[in-house]
């Protein structure tokens, strides 16, 4: 008996490396599977924002066909039936089609032998989705372009007081700002210019009154003005 005891012993200490290595359930590791890409669609990589267009459902002898388009503008960039007759001659068809709608940038493509049917109905759809963006296009705004600022200075006007000159900045059409280049050194003239300036402004042309008491200035700021305006003009 005093034998059998290490053997237990022996026995025991042998298993414990086997518990110890067994492997965790929860260490395992499922790798997810990308699904491969649809034979019925093409896609292409474009730059810039895209619009995905579905035209309507073409009911046929066949079954319903549904085209759905992606733009980039008013570029084709892909094409995915959502809906096509379950027929060999449609699953034959349908690559060849959106290889042609892709060269041809358009509707009007061929028709593909033995498959007449699922062509039209493809072709009616995507005529469809088309028409649909060229519309979304032509009535969302264009974006507004920010036209450079234009300076032009009018010409040195010779007074009885001195020289007046004006340098007008236009934002398109409209004056957006002005400012004296030269003018008559005079404390009455001082404080005209900035009224003058403000009523030229707020008049967006030369019609404009004359500052009492700087009648001579306001009279070679209107001729300076006005020439810079018609230059503009021109």
């Amino acid at each position: 008996m005093k034998r059998a005891i290490p053997v237990v012993v022996l026995s025991i200490a042998g298993l414990v490396p086997v518990w110890l290595y067994e492997p965790s359930a929860a260490t395992s590791t499922v790798q997810a599977v990308t699904p491969a890409p649809s034979a019925t669609s093409s896609s292409g990589a474009a730059s810039g924002s895209s619009t995905v267009v579905a035209g309507p459902t073409v009911t046929t002898e066949k079954g319903p066909v549904q085209v759905e388009v992606t733009f980039a503008g008013q570029k084709i960039t892909a094409v995915k039936l959502l809906q096509q007759p379950n027929h060999p001659q449609t699953t034959a068809a349908v690559p060849k089609l959106i290889a042609e709608t892709l060269e041809a940038q358009s509707a009007d493509i061929d028709t593909v032998s033995g498959a007449t049917i699922t062509t039209e109905g493809y072709k009616e759809s995507l005529q469809a989705a088309i028409d649909e963006n060229a519309k979304a296009a032509s009535a969302s705004p264009s974006p507004s372009v920010s036209a450079a600022p234009q300076v032009v200075a009018g010409p040195t006007v010779t007074t009885e007081k001195g020289p007046v000159q004006v340098e007008v900045t236009f934002a398109g059409d409209e004056i957006g700002s002005v400012r004296m280049l030269q003018q008559p050194n005079h404390p009455q003239t001082t404080a005209a210019v900035p009224k003058l300036i403000a009523e030229t402004l707020e008049a967006q042309s030369a019609d404009i009154d004359t500052v009492s008491g700087a009648t001579i200035t306001s009279d070679g700021y209107r001729e300076s003005l006005q020439a810079a305006l018609d230059t503009k003009g021109a």
